[in-house]
């Protein structure tokens, strides 16, 4: 195939899933406000489950790893002009508006959204979705309602605890190698994030899970070929995820600089 051909198979493929992607949003989006089966709730809880507290160790240890790295990297530029005293202000910035919400969620989709994929992709080349619909049961409704929910509950509240971790392993470099009081980080830490930085982390956190379970859900119900069609799709799934979570970051991150 020549090199234009190329181009436009990939264009037109990358049309067709993101329009398929954001209408299975709109669908989901609609189920989930509409009443729906008595079970729902409990479903949503299982999901809730498998979602966020099965990735609190994960999270919790990658965010306290990366909390420590960014203030051994911020203390190598301020011990140069003395300004060791913004480090915990830095750091407190940089985890709640930015890097707590995006790790959390690549966490997540690497995990959960994985597990999403997969189970989904099993029901359908299994026959389990064919058999929801021929019960006149929508699958929308029975699979992707209680995990759209489950995620936009957990990955803010997955954030929160891992950006309060992320702080403390921070607090750990900045009160040991860094010779920095308790009271003096925690002080700076709280006098430099603002309301706007907690909003500005709270939104991402929402949208970043409502992507991952729109994309994984999508994936699972294209699946098809068999285990190897299961396997290409949580790949598949995976690699959306990361990077419509990287590309809606950077979208809120330009729009929360250009807001008064």
């Amino acid at each position: 195939m020549n090199p234009i051909a190329s181009v436009g198979a990939w264009f037109v493929e990358s049309v067709g899933l993101i329009g398929g992607i954001f209408g299975l949003m709109g669908r989901a989006l609609v189920g989930a406000v509409l009443p729906g089966s008595p079970r729902r709730w409990r479903w949503t809880r299982e999901q809730m489950l498998a979602i966020g507290v099965h990735s609190l160790s994960i999270t919790g240890a990658i965010l306290f790893l990366v909390g420590m790295v960014i203030a051994f990297q911020t203390a190598y530029q301020m011990r140069s002009i003395g300004a060791e005293i913004l480090i915990p202000g830095l750091l407190g910035v940089s985890i709640v508006r930015e890097l707590g919400p995006m790790l959390t969620a690549l966490v997540i989709a690497g995990r959960a959204g994985a597990a999403m994929t997969a189970e989904i992709g099993t029901m359908k080349v299994t026959e389990q979705v064919e058999a929801l619909e021929a019960m006149s049961v929508d699958p929308v409704e029975h699979l992707v309602v209680p995990r759209l929910w489950a995620a936009i509950l957990m990955v803010p509240l997955l954030t929160i605890f891992a950006s309060a971790v992320g702080i403390m392993g921070g607090f750990v470099v900045c009160v040991t190698k860094l010779k920095i009081s308790p009271t003096v980080f925690f002080s700076q830490t709280f006098r430099t994030i603002v309301l706007d930085d907690v909003i500005a982390g709270m939104t991402k956190s929402f949208i970043f899970g409502l992507l991952i379970c729109v994309v994984c859900c999508y994936q699972g119900l294209r699946v098809s070929g068999g285990a190897g069609g299961v396997g290409r799709s949580t790949m598949r799934a995976v690699v959306v995820s990361f990077f419509m979570i990287i590309f809606a970051d950077f979208l809120f991150t330009v729009l929360f600089y250009l807001l008064p």
